[in-house]
């Protein structure tokens, strides 16, 4: 089986244009297994077999790190520390730890108000040997802190999303949502301070469900 994870990885991986060490594999795969462990005891995701865990989340993650890569190009972080990432509502890690994974240039953290999950990302941490990745348990709108991108997987709606972490984001930062279709609807009802500037659709390896990446920042008006 575990054979079979690691070609299924390799064979995404490269489908999504992204170079990865064997090293960076196997802590990928690594993680699933860490998922697997905890989800005996706490119920970090419903998902629960380990090829669909390795497509619906594994490389669900995977398909935002070309995109971030793009966005972040040429950034100057925003307090010389380096380039910050935040997770909001990661759950099990999802796409937090993918991306500390891929990005070991990147500081991410992993926010969720549920303290196991919160424990679980700083286990991962220690576990899958990621210092640039951290587990807090907070509301993300009393975080004191501010990232570079503030991003969610299937967290809440735009309109929540952007409300909820704005005091997060860094004035010049940029939030990344991933949602499964267009999300038109939501789109219209985002405030005069925020603004899209880029949507772009995902393929994700093995998924046939829509996905893509919805980047939004403050704008003139906020």
């Amino acid at each position: 089986m575990t054979v079979d994870l690691q070609s299924t990885l390799k064979s995404g991986v490269a489908e999504l244009g992204l170079n990865l060490s064997d090293a960076q594999i196997v802590q990928l795969l690594d993680y699933l297994t860490l998922i697997q462990k905890w989800n005996k005891v706490y119920n970090l995701t419903a998902v629960r077999d380990p090829a669909e865990m390795l497509t619906h989340h594994l490389l669900d993650s995977l398909a935002v790190v070309r995109p971030l890569r793009q966005q972040l190009a040429g950034r100057q972080p925003v307090d010389g520390r380096g380039l910050r990432l935040l997770d909001v509502g990661s759950g099990a890690g999802l796409p937090g730890v993918v991306i500390a994974i891929c990005c070991p240039d990147i500081a991410v953290s992993c926010v969720d108000t549920v303290a196991k999950k919160a424990t679980f990302i700083q286990q991962a941490a220690l576990a899958l040997k990621l210092p640039n990745l951290k587990g807090l348990h907070a509301r993300v709108e009393n975080l004191d802190d501010h990232f570079d991108v503030v991003c969610s997987r299937a967290f809440a709606s735009l309109v929540d999303f952007t409300s909820w972490s704005r005091s997060a984001l860094a004035p010049a930062g940029a939030w990344m949502a991933m949602k499964g279709k267009h999300p038109a609807d939501e789109l219209a009802q985002l405030p005069a301070g925020v603004e899209v500037f880029h949507v772009e659709q995902l393929l994700v390896p093995g998924l046939g469900a829509e996905r893509c990446l919805v980047w939004l920042r403050l704008s003139s008006l906020a």
